[in-house]
């Protein structure tokens, strides 16, 4: 979502990105579609999107524009790709999606077009190529890496209901009053997108994002496209394969969800591994002391932790000069549950002080924020990013209808709150969806057998490891690679682990999956 890097609740874990502006800029070059290919006839009535001549031009929309800059100096090219509103009605309003392609240098040895998504819901893609072409090492030379803004995403048209919060997923404190507070708060933000995007919400959803894929693949000339999605772009994924079997060429999905598990509280279900991860953290604390003042054991930095929480009940005060923001126990869970999605070191250390801030803060102390605190509150407190939540939101509550009733959550988080304290009340909270209007259609079921590649770590806090072994077991054909020994969300060309890695490059390479599952070890 934005440049610098932040993290989000389904979106792999390094690369964060802020929807942008839409606006793809003009192009001043029409390239024809790749060598030996031409957009192909469409389903009924939407010839004129599937033969669409794409425009490829600079991705830079002015000096200020660093995602743009950088894919430029990559050698990537953007696109603006139309879609319709309604696939039910061809004719009518359109969409402008925003797509950016890396193009393959190995011709010779060309295997396609790579579609990428980052996960989310609501993850931008655009900038994604030159990245992934460096973790596909010699193979990503065969590929065009397709980045696409999926439609209301970042560039594509961009959703922004206008939200005093740039997001929706916060907890519901320790009490009934933050419940009250919090369903407040997410019918007003249901009731904002009504008042300022109703024509549009209802085609917000996975299965009209699929749809636009394979307009992209078909303007772009290609018989099949091949896929790689991390996170929430695995379920997404997954829905491409069974609403277009037979379009697909290469799946990877890195940190799968559980399509029959799918709906709008994604993190429901998945207490127990952000627990562990927690815990895991603490220990790597209470061995830094000295630098953090945490608690020198496990317990005592947990304990420090729940201090914290109830103490924000009442609220704190965190940061000083330009940059103070007032937080309570709706906040304090979220700002840990964005810290622990990565197990490396650097991630650790900036959990690390963002605990001891807000440690300070519950003693009364007042100091100047680490920059990636500052940016994490600013999303949680503010509507510098509102875009990004009511993108995000609109998808969730667009795939799968929420209960309606607002006691029905109240008795689910305090059920969830004996066994998870800390993360029942977030994970279990009330969501705008649960005033939004139905969903248009039904939640994709998985049909079709798929020859995909999963690949997941035993301990990722984001989709819990066993999400992808039910998926796996969904689709026989497919093949599991586990990391074990990992708390990490988004492993391929990311954690680093060459395992993981080698198999994902070998499957793209020669479009061959293992001949069983296999297991790495995290170092």
């Amino acid at each position: 979502m934005d440049d610098n890097a932040r993290r989000r609740p389904h979106r792999r874990a390094r690369r964060g990105r802020r929807a942008g502006v839409f606006g793809v800029a003009a192009a001043t070059l029409a390239l024809a579609a790749p060598v030996g290919a031409s957009p192909e006839p469409g389903p009924d009535g939407l010839d004129r999107y599937y033969q669409q001549r794409l425009h490829w031009g600079s991705c830079a929309q002015g000096p200020g524009d660093r995602t743009g800059r950088d894919l430029d100096e990559a050698g990537a090219r953007c696109a603006g790709v139309t879609v319709p509103l309604d696939y039910a009605e061809p004719q009518g309003r359109t969409v402008r999606l925003a797509v950016s392609r890396l193009k393959a240098t190995d011709r010779r040895h060309r295997v396609g077009a790579l579609l990428l998504n980052p996960g989310g819901p609501g993850g931008s893609a655009l900038d994604m190529p030159p990245d992934i072409r460096k973790a596909m090492k010699e193979t990503g030379a065969r590929y065009d890496l397709i980045g696409m803004d999926p439609r209301f995403v970042g560039r594509s048209t961009p959703l922004d209901c206008g939200w005093p919060v740039s997001t929706a997923v916060l907890s519901a404190g320790t009490g009934r009053a933050g419940f009250e507070r919090q369903a407040a708060l997410q019918k007003n933000l249901a009731d904002q997108c009504r008042a300022t995007d109703a024509a549009v919400l209802p085609h917000i959803s996975t299965r009209n994002t699929a749809r636009d894929m394979d307009v992209v693949r078909g303007a772009l000339g290609e018989e099949k496209l091949s896929y790689l999605g991390y996170s929430y772009g695995t379920y997404l994924g997954t829905v491409y394969t069974q609403m277009f079997p037979g379009r697909y060429d290469r799946v990877v999905l890195d940190g799968a969800l559980d399509t029959a598990r799918y709906q709008p509280r994604l993190l429901k279900g998945a207490e127990r591994e952000n627990e562990r991860a927690l815990a895991d953290w603490a220990s790597w604390t209470a061995r830094r002391h000295g630098t953090y003042g945490l608690g020198r054991s496990r317990a005592q930095v947990l304990a420090t932790v729940d201090r914290i929480v109830a103490r924000s009940a009442r609220g704190l005060t965190l940061g000083t000069g330009a940059d103070v923001f007032r937080v309570d126990d709706s906040h304090v869970p979220f700002l840990l549950v964005e810290g622990i999605a990565d197990d490396t070191d650097s991630a650790r250390a900036a959990l690390g002080e963002t605990v001891s801030v807000l440690a300070g803060a519950a003693a009364g102390k007042r100091v100047r924020l680490p920059r990636h605190l500052a940016e994490l509150l600013r999303y949680a407190t503010t509507g510098a990013d509102s875009a990004s939540g009511s993108a995000q939101t609109a998808i969730l509550c667009g795939d799968v209808a929420a209960p309606r009733d607002p006691e029905s959550y109240w008795r689910d988080i305090r059920r969830a709150r004996t066994r998870h304290p800390l993360l029942g009340p977030l994970t279990r909270n009330i969501t705008p969806c649960a005033f939004w209007d139905r969903p248009r259609e039904q939640p994709t079921r998985v049909r079709h057998d798929t020859r995909a590649l999963i690949v997941a770590a035993t301990g990722d806090p984001r989709a819990p490891y066993e999400g992808s072994v039910a998926l796996r077991h969904r689709l026989p054909a497919a093949r599991l690679i586990t990391l074990e020994g990992a708390n990490r969300h988004g492993l391929y060309g990311e954690y680093g682990d060459t395992c993981v890695d080698d198999h994902v490059n070998a499957y793209l390479a020669t479009g061959e999956l293992p001949a069983r599952d296999r297991t790495c070890t995290a170092s």
